[in-house]
């Protein structure tokens, strides 16, 4: 008689396979933190005029971007695409746990990107905050991903062939690039009644309030109401993004 594992025991054997799986392709995970590495090297010199916070923000933000768009969202159409989920439901585990595992290897994938993007600032680009500062930037990395993980999760359930969800993620990726960079930087610089547009997009777009939240969490002396209303966005675009995404999934891309 075939013993039935446990929902713990099931859980555990799906992470070491997904954190094996990741491994196996860490190419990907490279990339999603040499983004915002680059960027963090790059935006050495306006450092000291724009504040160690918000650089450090502005490159977790980019790499939570990367980490659910081009990491979570391209490896579950993938994954679906081939019929690994198919043959998961089948088996004799509940299907939350299926989705638990993959999430817990993204989340460990913020916390190495967060880490990573601290290190660098603070060796390279000189730059520091208060060990505060860090631990709830940790906080609000996590709530911060939560964002693209539900949008990663939304696109997945919307779209079915895993190419196009290839492209749309890469598509969207490069928007929200775009949307920080010029965005962020519009205020200082010249660029007229475009800029204070674009500035004004970027302010209240997923990037924006997770960025401020991040900027704000490495300095909590600087708490305001739009800080908390950039928080509530935040909650709220990951509660939306998540909710379509799971009602839209489906475990076959038929």
């Amino acid at each position: 008689m075939q013993t039935i594992p446990s929902t713990k025991d099931s859980l555990m054997a799906l992470m070491r396979a997904d954190f094996t799986t990741q491994w196996r392709n860490r190419r990907s995970a490279i990339m999603a933190i040499l983004v915002p590495v680059i960027i963090l090297i790059s935006w050495k010199g306006i450092a000291e005029k724009t504040g160690a916070a918000f650089v450090l923000s502005n490159a977790i933000s980019f790499g939570l971007t990367a980490i659910g768009l081009m990491g979570y969202a391209i490896t579950i159409a993938r994954d679906r695409d081939k019929g690994v989920f198919q043959r998961l439901r089948v088996s004799p585990i509940p299907t939350w746990t299926i989705m638990m595992s993959r999430i817990s290897v993204q989340l460990a994938m913020i916390l190495i990107l967060t880490l990573v993007v601290y290190v660098v600032g603070y060796n390279v680009d000189k730059i520091s905050i208060s060990p505060i500062g860090y631990l709830l930037g940790f906080f609000a990395a996590f709530i911060g991903g939560a964002v693209y993980l539900g949008l990663g999760q939304m696109i997945v359930g919307l779209i079915k062939n895993a190419e196009t969800v290839n492209s749309t993620t890469r598509l969207i990726f490069f928007f929200f690039i775009m949307i920080g960079v010029f965005g962020e930087l519009a205020p200082f610089a010249d660029m007229g009644s475009f800029g204070k547009v674009l500035s004004y997009i970027s302010k209240y777009s997923p990037y924006g309030t997770v960025r401020r939240i991040l900027s704000v969490a490495m300095e909590p002396s600087k708490w305001s109401p739009e800080t908390t209303i950039s928080l509530l966005a935040t909650i709220g675009y990951a509660i939306i993004f998540s909710t379509l995404g799971i009602k839209w999934f489906r475990w076959n891309s038929k």
